[in-house]
């Protein structure tokens, strides 16, 4: 892991989850960059345009019945439809229906893909947002009209129904449909990992994705434990609020950027993840406890996982000892032989590079080594 010249990078330390399908290189290789540990779990994967009957069946019905609006919402998924529909020879026939038609973007990525397929919007909201489109279509009138509304994968909650109840005739473009993915095992690795607390945040893309996460760990009637450990220990980053409704709808709270892309995702982490790490005075260190390493006076220091489940007991009280017992029920599958403590702290002291860091109390335990200052801020926590 190599570090920049002025200091760790903002994520070395951490493990980050993704439960991306499409586009998961490029958000691992984000989070690698600025130095975290990424472990990744498709819950979804994508149906082959080319394969996908619904889209096809959509795109026949709107080229016999034309309609009046035509609501694109993303740039990738009306350009996977202009292309689907060349491949099975209808290319021609709906860009001709299209033309004749009121066309909406939402944004201006898919106001470029209506342009770039020689057609030209109505209308394109100065956002991303598909309130504002829902606004202007209910200002306008719907009742008796027919719309068509391109979908991604993604829910649009209320949208479809709003304009049903205002009298539409809507017909839903199912672009790039999710199933669960054909490899269950990476999926379900992330989930242990989550539930483990091996991880110190899980991204989300899509909400399909965390609605297939929980569907998947109820399955495996493990869902109380993956709603705890997002609850508390992991962070759960959504790259847009529509992300994170199926998160929240299970009372868990998320973090989500306020330009929603990849970028600001991981950027946002690098600003959230330090901010919950802990950072104390240890014998004239500064040192702070990542998810799976250590930072001592700005240094990286990898630590082994028995070290850091030690080290995170020791720091649950600063200064205060700590008994072998308490340690031991700290190591996992350790049994009842202490020597197993002094085993795993033996090669703490190593990982720190600072053996004074934590110290020895004879017959009692083991203590940090808190600065004398710092004592009393600690002994009433």
């Amino acid at each position: 892991m190599v570090d920049t010249p002025h200091g760790p990078r903002p994520l070395a330390g951490f493990t980050v989850g993704v439960t991306a399908a499409r586009r998961a290189d490029e958000l691992g290789a984000l989070l690698q960059r600025r130095g975290a540990a990424v472990v990744h779990g498709p819950a979804l994967r994508i149906v082959p345009l080319a394969n996908d009957s619904e889209l096809l069946s959509a795109t026949k019905e709107l080229i016999d019945e034309p309609p009046h609006i035509v609501v694109a919402t993303t740039a990738i998924g009306f350009r996977g439809w202009v292309e689907a529909a060349d491949g099975w020879g209808l290319g021609e026939p709906l860009l001709a229906r299209l033309r004749g038609t009121e066309l909406l973007a939402r944004g201006p990525k898919a106001k470029g893909a209506i342009r770039a397929a020689g057609l030209t919007e109505e209308w394109s909201p100065s956002s991303d947002s598909m309130a504002e489109v829902l606004d202007r279509l209910l200002d306008h009138g719907v009742e008796g009209r027919r719309i068509a509304v391109q979908l991604h994968g993604e829910p649009l909650p209320g949208f479809v129904e709003a304009l049903r109840a205002a009298g539409a005739q809507v017909v839903g473009v199912p672009v790039y449909r999710w199933l669960p993915p054909e490899d269950i095992g990476p999926l379900d690795r992330l989930l242990d990992l989550t539930v483990a607390r091996g991880l110190d945040a899980l991204t989300f893309t899509s909400a399909p994705a965390a609605a297939s996460l929980f569907t998947r760990a109820e399955a495996r009637g493990m869902l109380p434990e993956l709603l705890s450990a997002l609850d508390r220990e992991v962070l759960a980053a959504c790259v847009g609020p529509v992300t994170a409704l199926p998160l929240q709808a299970h009372g868990i709270k998320t973090v989500a950027p306020e330009r929603f892309r990849l970028g600001p995702l991981v950027q946002l982490l690098c600003c959230e993840l330090p901010a919950r790490s802990r950072a104390l005075p240890i014998a004239g260190r500064r040192v702070e406890i990542r998810g799976h390493a250590v930072l001592v006076d700005g240094e990286l220091r990898p630590v082994p996982p028995a070290g850091m489940s030690l080290l995170r007991t020791l720091a649950q009280r600063p200064g205060w000892v700590v008994s072998r017992a308490d340690l031991l029920g700290a190591l996992p599958g350790s049994g009842t032989d202490e020597h197993a403590v002094e085993t795993a702290m033996t090669r703490l002291r190593t990982a720190l590079g600072a053996p004074k860091l934590i110290q020895t109390v004879v017959k009692r335990g083991y203590r940090l080594a808190l600065d004398p200052e710092s004592d009393a801020k600690y002994a009433d926590a």
